[in-house]
């Protein structure tokens, strides 16, 4: 089955949500790590770590979009540069690491070769161990750990609020793997519908949205139609027969 027809404001409408999040994480994350007094506020606290969390998916779905092509198509040095500054903002990951690894799940669903499969793993703290392992090497360690440094030094008695950065990517790298990887792709003793060993997760539409920008409850038609963006997956389900 073929994708929906693409719309002429798909590219126009992708590259404006891929802009507000990223203005909405970098207006976020200012306030929080340099003007936000938490010990006083909690509450608001609260939720900026919530909404930086939020926003943080957002960013890898961006990226992730980019991989595909989605945010510009037809320009893919364009979606390189907004997919290579999606992940430097998330957590410094490295974008031909990146793709490489999920190209590869993409093209070996399932397999010995797919980095992102179970491979008979039942427990879900050893699969989100070796998830994390896949993804983050020397490179993301000595990015995030001069950020880090560079922080202290300016920031001085208040560098604990660093947290406001650390915790939302930690946050949201487990619902990236809870809603995007593990429910999608779990043995659980029901047979996947097709080749691509993936599933949707049976979730409304705007909670969908909430958990992993639609990449749980729509990740098979994902994985059927990969150039489809994010907001648009919802259509591709209401295209199919």
């Amino acid at each position: 089955m073929p994708p929906p027809r693409p719309q002429p404001l798909t590219a126009m409408v992708s590259l404006t949500l891929a802009t507000g999040v990223f203005l909405a994480w970098i207006g976020l994350h200012v306030f929080s790590v340099w003007f936000l007094d938490a010990p006083a506020r909690p509450w608001l606290a609260a939720a900026c770590l919530i909404g930086l969390t939020w926003l943080s998916v957002g960013l890898f779905i961006v990226a992730h979009d980019a991989m595909h092509g989605a945010v510009a198509p037809g320009r893919p040095a364009l979606n390189a540069a907004i997919g290579g500054l999606a992940l430097t903002l998330y957590a410094g990951f490295s974008w031909r690491r990146m793709i490489v690894k999920h190209m590869s799940h993409h093209r070996h669903p399932g397999t010995d070769d797919d980095p992102d499969f179970g491979h008979g793993r039942r427990g879900v703290v050893a699969w989100y161990v070796d998830f994390v392992r896949t993804y983050f090497g020397w490179r993301e360690f000595f990015v995030l750990g001069t950020a880090v440094i560079l922080y202290a030094l300016i920031l001085g008695p208040r560098w604990p609020y660093v947290a406001f950065w650390a915790v939302p990517s930690i946050l949201a790298s487990m619902q990236l793997f809870v809603f995007g990887t593990w429910l999608p792709h779990r043995e659980d003793g029901e047979a996947f519908p097709d080749r691509h060993n993936a599933r949707s997760t049976p979730l409304a539409v705007p909670l969908s949205l909430l958990t992993c920008f639609h990449f749980g409850g729509f990740h098979h038609e994902h994985h059927l139609h990969p150039s489809v963006p994010w907001w648009a997956l919802p259509r591709a389900r209401r295209a199919e027969p």
